[in-house]
């Protein structure tokens, strides 16, 4: 068994902020390549109206493209009722429910007072679990916003205890504009964690300041085994002014697999799926070992 758990989030964050329309083909070939990795968890699309994000507007033609894999534990975030509604017609293992730990960011991101987005979430969870879909709540930027600046412990940890109230059967933790640093990751996820008790935290993080990975190290000495990351270090918000892209994932799994923490990924066939991924981006990605690996 792995020892920590890896999520690829690259075709729906690495992708949503993409200028030019990836096809539903070459997102569907994503998600192959990250499959025969051995990534087994992978955020294929979300539910977004396709006015906001144009990018996800082939949402339900990419999972109906994905259902020949076998191992594949789909994810498809949600940002309201109506996206859930949507989602939940296909064959999901997780919809991950986004909400932010301020005001301003989530009325920007999805239109909506964080009392509002956790009415929604309470409305549905009932219904996913009966649909044997799992639910992950995502408190977007947890570490600081781009609109109202730093944001305090109370104010994440509040969101996260009316999540859990509401039934969330995963957290994550998000630092959104890339702003975090180790010290403040490792005091954040510790509180976290003691609050979440049994349900499971993972991270997700975005590498616009150079110290994704080292908040990652930290985020793991502190308890946490689940990491949102996507393939080359693509991606962005539409809502977040500045914000870089992801952590890479083979970033992340060569300093995992080096330091004996096993992922449980093939990390040549994860280089294939980093290079495709790469070659969907307009922007240069942010990954870095792969670089130096496919020079050797």
């Amino acid at each position: 068994m792995p020892d920590v758990v890896i999520i690829d989030v690259s075709p729906r964050d690495g992708l949503q902020n993409e200028p030019i329309l990836v096809s539903t083909e070459n997102k569907t070939k994503l998600v192959e390549l990250l499959v025969e990795s051995g990534i087994s968890k992978i955020e294929a699309t979300s539910f977004v109206h396709p006015k906001k994000v144009p990018q996800m507007a082939d949402a339900s033609a990419v999972l109906e493209s994905i259902t020949h894999l076998p191992t594949l534990e789909a994810v498809a975030l949600v940002p309201n009722l109506q996206g859930f509604n949507r989602a939940r017609l296909h064959n999901l293992s997780e919809v991950n429910w986004v909400s932010s730990a301020t005001e301003t960011f989530n009325e920007k991101n999805i239109g909506m007072t964080i009392d509002e987005s956790i009415s929604q979430f309470s409305s549905f969870v009932g219904q996913a679990k009966k649909d044997g879909i799992g639910t992950c709540f995502s408190i977007a930027v947890s570490f600081g916003c781009p609109y109202e600046g730093d944001v305090s412990e109370e104010q994440v940890l509040s969101v996260l205890k009316r999540a859990i109230e509401a039934g969330a059967d995963r957290i994550s933790i998000a630092d959104t504009i890339g702003i975090a640093t180790p010290d403040h990751v490792e005091r954040l996820i510790k509180k976290v964690l003691q609050e979440a008790g049994d349900i499971p935290v993972a991270i997700h993080l975005h590498d616009t300041r150079g110290l994704a990975l080292a908040n990652a190290y930290a985020a793991y000495g502190a308890g946490v085994r689940i990491f949102e990351v996507a393939a080359s270090g693509i991606g962005g918000c539409p809502f977040a002014p500045g914000a870089a892209g992801n952590l890479a994932t083979e970033d992340l799994v060569y300093l995992f697999e080096r330091m004996n923490i096993r992922t449980g990924i093939d990390f040549e066939k994860l280089l294939d799926a980093a290079d495709f991924a790469a070659s969907l981006s307009s922007k240069n990605p942010l990954g870095r070992i792969r670089h130096v690996e496919r020079k050797q």
